[in-house]
């Protein structure tokens, strides 16, 4: 009778590892990156003038009232679409629950970073600079200006529902950049002020996402991996 030899266990190839992220998604983040940078410095030399023209016409437009409600309040749809995301990779995918709990501490450290910023580079808020009739009250005085910490933590979000489902986007991008735009329209902040948030939310949030979701995965790889004391007996090893 002839009997079959099976490969001992540590010979045989590894399963391969589930990419954590589409592959379309970072290298399309990276460049929207470089592209909100790229417009945040271009747009600062004429920071008033733009202020100017968009919130100085909105606050003159039918349209006053829906810029200050998406200025307002927009930043809350996006995170209904984050939180009912969460509610179902939490379901159907755990892996990509873990990928999405980890951007949401990226989303946190971002909002983080914006804020020590503003404290570092306190620019005035342009409704207190230039005088014209906005949407909005103006913010207390220090409460900076640049960041923006609306369009960071929309940028944060967006990113962070992107890399879970990239189908979502035509409803997560333009949300981002409605809300970012809004914040200018509604006259609360510079077109770089909101350039520069979501380009730093989008950042941190890549970084800090993608960090720790290896980190997570490389202890539990590393404790998974280890012979439990049953299995050593049974071997004899």
């Amino acid at each position: 009778m002839t009997t079959t030899r099976h490969a001992p266990a540590a010979n045989r190839p590894a399963s391969p590892t589930r990419s954590p992220v589409p592959r379309v998604v970072l290298p399309a983040a990276l460049s929207t990156v470089l592209g909100l940078t790229l417009t945040a410095l271009l747009a600062w030399p004429a920071r008033e003038r733009l202020f100017e023209g968009v919130a100085g016409g909105t606050a003159r437009s039918s349209l006053a009232g829906f810029a200050g409600l998406v200025a307002d309040k927009g930043l809350l749809m996006l995170v209904a679409v984050t939180a009912c995301l969460a509610l179902f990779t939490w379901l159907r995918d755990r892996f990509r629950f873990a990928l999405l709990a980890a951007t949401g501490v990226g989303t946190l450290g971002a909002y983080a970073v914006s804020e020590v910023v503003k404290l570092v580079v306190t620019e005035e808020r342009p409704c207190r600079v230039v005088d014209i009739a906005t949407v909005l009250t103006c913010p207390a005085p220090g409460d900076w200006s640049w960041p923006s910490n609306h369009s960071t933590i929309a940028g944060a979000l967006a990113v962070a529902c992107l890399f879970v489902a990239p189908r979502l986007w035509p409803a997560v991008v333009p949300l981002a950049l409605a809300v970012a735009g809004a914040r200018v329209a509604a006259g609360v902040h510079y077109v770089h002020d909101v350039a520069s948030g979501l380009a730093l939310g989008v950042l941190v949030t890549c970084l800090v996402g993608l960090g720790v979701h290896a980190g997570v995965q490389r202890v539990t790889r590393r404790s998974t991996s280890r012979r439990s004391p049953e299995a050593r007996r049974t071997t004899g090893r």
